[in-house]
């Protein structure tokens, strides 16, 4: 399919594009203000499906919102018409189009412009009145909160907050440009269309979260960032990381047996570590009431030992990092583990609670 994007170097322009991309199976026609009128009238009439997404939002003059948003639209489906297509268009529009100021009243001039080209030649259209979008490439100090927030929040810069209470919805990229897509291969009825997964937030709960991805680096406590609003808001605090910041360091601690070192912690999800331990070096000797631990050895040789505090019933086990296998200690057994190999012992540890100096869990007994 012959797909045209206008606005194609905006925020949202360069997301879709990707997206039809990793699709495949079409051809883009990628249309910006740098574009000639003659480029955008030769896309017009080789285009399957159009996504008019260019607009004026941060104009010099009032007038360049109708030029650049009423007028330029009219113009689109004006050309459509002298070349007697019906050529199937979405349109992103805004919130603020039943207003009264003047971005408003020309988002809302775009709108009546496609849905009165759909009613006089029965193409398909669709209307999208956006909420605020956020994610990556999304500039900051322009006319979005969120990338104004991520970029000074990741750079150290302090952030301007009137109204922390204010309440603000939002949208994510991914979706947005998942639901643009699904109009290629779907047919839904004309009309305004909306963006299923919205986010109802507040200023002052963006500005929070941002504060506590920043952090994690420092606390090794990570938000629940694998759905909903702290994953979408995290994945797009990060895509404002210049490469320099894409690394930092974590603590560790080491002795004579070797060194300890902990990756990260969750609030509900216990935390992540590892250990070294040298040749003929053993670790452990303790047991836990409620604790749980899951190792998994990454290089040498271990030998796992457990004994049950009442009973004294004995195990042990010897895995190597060959082996991928899992070794969990069981409350009410006492457990450690030796390198029994003849270079270092590297071993992943899962708990499924954040260490707490103040109650352990954690209680000295050696095998017997």
């Amino acid at each position: 399919m012959k797909v045209l994007i206008t606005g194609a170097s905006g925020f949202i322009g360069k997301n879709l594009r990707f997206f039809l991309e990793e699709k495949g199976g079409h051809e883009l026609f990628l249309i910006d203000r740098d574009n000639a009128e003659a480029e955008l009238n030769e896309a017009l009439s080789a285009a399957d499906f159009i996504f008019h997404l260019a607009g004026i939002n941060r104009p010099r003059s009032e007038s360049e919102f109708k030029e650049g948003n009423t007028d330029l639209t009219q113009k689109i489906v004006d050309r459509l018409s002298e070349l007697g297509k019906n050529t199937p268009i979405l349109v992103t529009s805004s919130i603020h189009a039943d207003g009264e100021t003047a971005y408003g009243k020309s988002k809302a001039g775009a709108e009546e412009a496609v849905l009165t080209h759909g009613e006089k030649t029965g193409a398909p259209v669709f209307v999208y009145r956006l909420p605020n979008v956020f994610g990556k490439w999304c500039r900051p100090n322009y006319n979005s909160v969120v990338a104004t927030f991520c970029h000074n929040v990741v750079n150290g810069l302090p952030l301007t907050i009137n109204d922390s209470e204010a309440k603000i919805t939002l949208v994510y990229i991914d979706d947005v440009c998942e639901a643009f897509c699904a109009h290629l291969d779907s047919q839904r009825c004309s009309g305004y269309q909306t963006i299923e997964t919205q986010y109802p937030t507040t200023v002052g709960e963006i500005a929070g979260l941002l504060d506590k991805f920043k952090e994690s680096r420092e606390t090794l406590i990570v938000e629940n960032v694998g759905q909903g609003l702290e994953r979408a808001l995290y994945s797009t605090y990060l895509s404002y990381f210049s490469p320099e910041q894409f690394s930092y360091t974590v603590p560790s601690y080491s002795d004579p047996r070797g060194t300890f070192c902990e990756l990260l912690k969750t609030k509900d999800a216990g935390q992540v570590s590892f250990f070294t331990a040298h040749p003929g070096i053993t670790r452990g000797g303790h047991y836990h009431h409620t604790k749980n631990e899951k190792f998994l050895v990454i290089k040498g040789i271990a030998k796992f030992k457990f004994q049950h505090i009442v009973t004294g019933e004995y195990r042990e086990q010897t895995v190597t990092g060959d082996d991928y296998c899992v070794v969990e200690t069981v409350p009410g057994w006492t457990h450690d583990v030796t390198n029994i190999g003849e270079e270092e012992l590297i071993v992943m540890l899962w708990a499924n609670e954040i260490f707490d100096r103040e109650k352990p869990d954690t209680f000295a007994k050696v095998i017997e």
